[in-house]
């Protein structure tokens, strides 16, 4: 079996960069896993009274024991991005973790941003949202998204870095020095398929983010506010990104569009529907219990589909860089 081939140790001077930047994104994390296991030792620490996060302090435990276990994964991705043993670690074993660190922070680095300035022109991003109660404080926002900010720039560099020691062959050239190869057209029909499905949560998020309420459930509706149609806009964003990166992939025509222009967006698409949907198909399903926010059949059919359209582009991206490899050989002085 071909390995993938070793790449050269980094230049000095980058180095030194992924040095700077695997330090800063070490620390980035600290703020979130201190706030979080403050929370797990019983801390009520910017959480204001009657906080519904007070209500099942087991659930609260389990949940906040898991947070802190992916926010430490970022510490090992950045050392493994950074360290000469971390370029012969098996493709998968970066990749797949990658991507999930893609998804569950690439919507933060876009909403947010955006919501602090829908705040700033006057819209409504905060507040209990017709609720009594209360969640947590300001402040806990301000200092945990500008975290996981600094986490995404910091291993988006990295990674980009890396891929292109290691990787950087598969994504040379433009779209129409693309072979045809044996694959091309399964890649065309499950990319048209890709694009008919994604037609569901994007239309959904369309609506929600153009201030419909249908298929929303009770809390969901009393909690809407201009934060939250921000938050469903980048949703068609990126489910719009991961069917123009595989679209373009497949019917490449005589484009003379950069290669690496539609891979990155079938990556960033697809991990931000992919992930982000099963990650708030699990917070919706964690309500079942309550009458309110009990997730109606379209919130959950929305963010199941989000998941499916997600690895339908992440999977064809995947075969779509085999079958290059295949066919291309490394730069010289690779071991293959």
């Amino acid at each position: 079996m071909t390995q993938t081939p070793l790449a050269p140790a980094p230049a000095p001077v980058t180095g030194r960069l992924r040095s700077w930047l695997r330090t800063l994104a070490i620390i980035s994390c600290l703020p979130y896993i201190v706030l979080k296991a403050a929370w797990i030792a019983g801390s009520h620490l910017g959480m204001p009274d009657g906080s519904s996060l007070l209500d099942h302090r087991t659930t609260m435990i389990v949940a906040n024991s898991g947070s802190v276990l992916m926010d430490s994964a970022v510490v090992v991705i950045a050392l493994l991005l950074t360290q000469a043993w971390g370029r012969r670690v098996p493709a998968w074993l970066l990749v797949l973790p990658m991507w999930v660190a893609t998804g569950l922070l690439l919507p933060i680095m876009t909403g947010y941003p955006l919501q602090l300035l829908v705040q700033a022109l006057g819209g409504e991003i905060t507040g209990s949202g017709g609720s009594a109660r209360p969640f947590l404080d300001e402040w806990v926002f301000a200092v945990v998204y500008t975290g996981f900010i600094i986490q995404g720039l910091t291993l988006g560099t990295l990674f980009a870095l890396y891929a292109k020691d290691r990787w950087g062959h598969l994504w040379q050239g433009t779209l129409r020095e693309l072979p045809a190869g044996p694959t091309a057209p399964a890649l065309r029909a499950a990319a048209v398929a890709a694009s008919l499905v994604a037609l569901i949560p994007g239309t959904m998020h369309l609506l929600w983010a153009a201030g419909s309420t249908a298929g929303l459930n009770e809390a969901l509706i009393a909690e809407s506010n201009s934060g939250s149609r921000v938050v469903d806009a980048v949703d068609v964003l990126f489910t719009a990104a991961a069917v123009a990166g595989v679209v373009l992939l497949a019917f490449r025509r005589n484009s003379a569009l950069p290669l690496r222009v539609p891979l990155a967006l079938a990556w960033g698409g697809s991990a931000a529907v992919g992930c982000w949907g099963g990650w708030m198909g699990l917070a919706a399903l964690s309500n079942v219990d309550d009458i309110a926010h009990r997730p109606t059949p379209a919130v959950v059919l929305t963010y199941a589909v989000q998941m499916l359209v997600g690895t339908l582009v992440v999977t064809l991206g995947a075969y779509f860089l085999t079958e290059r490899a295949a066919g291309t050989r490394p730069p010289s002085g690779l071991r293959a």
